[in-house]
């Protein structure tokens, strides 16, 4: 009895061991699956017909195979176009594939929350870049609350003593970013009685839409004092170019092309003033990098909305970078390196530090480049009602200068 017991223990002992050993195995097998896994990362891009939205998609791809990302995502690209309807059946066709994360240029800030909401119910990351939506399960990455509109208004104001006629060339009817801009632009043009919009036109971000449409508005306005435009600026001065020898005060955004006019002597003596601001491309690939560190587990970071830093290059400020990165101050490179389209804003050397030319240009990695960890604090976003949010109250300061004194009065 005594031994048929202890055979029993034995036996016993045998199956737990057996039992343990199968455990620890299929342990093993998960966690190296684990370490195998590859995120499906979707990049989800709507309106893709300029410079900027080119810089964007190859920031995300060239990060995406940057160490050690190249060994934990798995990208897919998906252009829908200006439909906003054809944007939710990508996305829907995103989550009925198993997608970790969308990062995505928007054409909606509220068209596409019912889809993204189903995605986040699912498990599906959706991080927004420079366009922003209202779905509050959504992360957004803009630099739109930081205040271009204004900014520039004032600073067109300042240059035209307050009074003059001016056009307003816009982005792309009904996105967040185009609406944002051109409230926060109103909101200071409506102060100045002197200030006149005589012509305002959609140039959807581009710079031989913004040079067709400047010069309709030049044929019915041949005295305009300064035109106040978003991506595509360059494009205005161009149609000045064609009409004569005469320029006029632009605020735009970041083109390589208009950061060189703005420090053009020759430039300058026709009459061109202005100041370089706008939207970074480089927003795209911070969000990339946030939505990463969640996904991955080295940030904890509910939904929210992220500012991205508006980008503030006056005529006298603008200078020539004589590498591949923005170093020792430099901030527009030289008209052989790149297009006049080209977009400068595409690095920081604080956020993301793996990218050069290469990134921007072709989607490539820089060579001998790793992915670096974010900084630890990361810039919130005030509440824009219909931009960021959807039953919010903006601040009272929302339309507050942060890059520019008004130096005349209403």
């Amino acid at each position: 009895m005594r031994l048929n017991n202890l055979m029993k223990g034995v036996a016993s002992a045998a199956t737990i061991a057996g039992l343990a050993a199968t455990l620890s195995a299929t342990l093993a097998q998960a966690q190296d699956a684990g370490a195998d896994k590859k995120y499906k990362i979707y990049l989800a891009m709507s309106y893709s017909g300029n410079s900027w939205q080119s810089e964007a998609a190859n920031i995300v791809k060239a990060l995406a195979k940057t160490p050690p990302y190249d060994k934990e995502v798995e990208l897919t690209e998906v252009i829908s176009g200006t439909d906003p309807q054809a944007q939710i059946s990508a996305y829907e066709s995103m989550i009925q594939a198993g997608a970790d994360g969308v990062i995505s240029f928007p054409i909606s800030a509220t068209a596409l929350n019912r889809t993204i909401k189903r995605g986040c119910d699912q498990g599906v990351k959706f991080f927004m870049y420079d366009a922003t939506v209202t779905e509050p399960c959504a992360y957004n990455v803009s630099f739109i609350t930081a205040g271009f509109g204004e900014n520039t208004a004032q600073a067109l104001v300042n240059e035209l003593g307050g009074k003059g006629k001016i056009f307003l060339s816009r982005g792309v009817p009904g996105n967040s970013v185009d609406k944002r801009h051109t409230d926060g632009a109103m909101h200071i043009f409506n102060q100045y009685p002197g200030i006149s919009v005589v012509a305002e036109y959609y140039s959807y971000w581009d710079d031989r839409t913004t040079q067709q449409e400047t010069a309709k508005a030049l044929a019915a306005h041949p005295d305009v004092d300064g035109i106040w435009a978003q991506a595509g600026e360059y494009g205005a001065v161009q149609a000045l170019l064609d009409k004569g020898d005469k320029l006029v005060p632009i605020t735009g955004e970041n083109s390589d092309g208009f950061r060189l006019a703005l420090a053009d002597p020759k430039m300058q003596e026709m009459g061109l003033k202005g100041v370089s601001s706008g939207s970074p491309p480089a927003s795209a690939g911070y969000a990339f990098k946030v939505m990463m560190e969640i996904l991955t587990g080295k940030r904890d970071l509910k939904p929210m909305n992220i500012q991205y830093p508006l980008p503030w290059v006056p005529a006298a400020d603008v200078k020539l970078c004589k590498g591949d990165t923005f170093e020792d101050g430099c901030n527009v490179f030289p008209s052989e390196k790149v297009p006049s389209s080209f977009v400068t804003e595409v690095f920081n050397p604080t956020l993301l530090p793996e990218l050069s030319l290469t990134s921007a240009l072709d989607g490539n990695p820089t060579p001998g480049a790793t992915i670096q960890p974010l900084p630890e604090e990361i810039t919130q976003a005030p509440d824009s009602p219909g931009i960021n949010c959807q039953r919010c109250e903006a601040p009272e300061n929302q339309y507050e200068l942060k890059k520019v004194k008004a130096t005349v009065q209403p």
